[in-house]
């Protein structure tokens, strides 16, 4: 009595279309070639600052730094307490609608 599987193909399957056996793996780049790469982009980094601003953009970046100085300067000045009252006050404007619903007894 012969078996249900005889005729079922032992081994590795293989693809359709193509006898294509030996797949070509990618190679991996050498690390020299990425340092020839990050050495690059420092070069160009550097160029780049080399490059003069002009007198618009130096007005520009003083006054940002100049706004940056005064809410920093603002926010150090008020304690942790302040900033507690101040949050209160806040949500006690705020209408009942905002409030956090009692879920359960009690």
């Amino acid at each position: 009595m012969s078996s249900a599987y005889d005729h079922v193909k032992k081994g590795s399957l293989k693809f359709k279309g193509g006898d294509s056996t030996s797949i070509k793996k990618k190679k991996k780049k050498s690390k020299s070639s990425k340092e020839k790469l990050e050495h690059a982009v420092r070069e160009e980094k550097q160029v780049i600052q080399a490059v003069e601003k002009t007198e618009a953009q130096r007005k520009f970046e003083e006054t940002q730094r100049r706004r940056q100085m005064e809410r920093v300067s603002k926010a150090a000045m008020k304690s942790h307490k302040d900033r507690v009252q101040e949050f209160n006050q806040k949500l006690e404007q705020l209408s009942e609608h905002h409030d956090i619903p009692k879920v359960g007894p009690g």
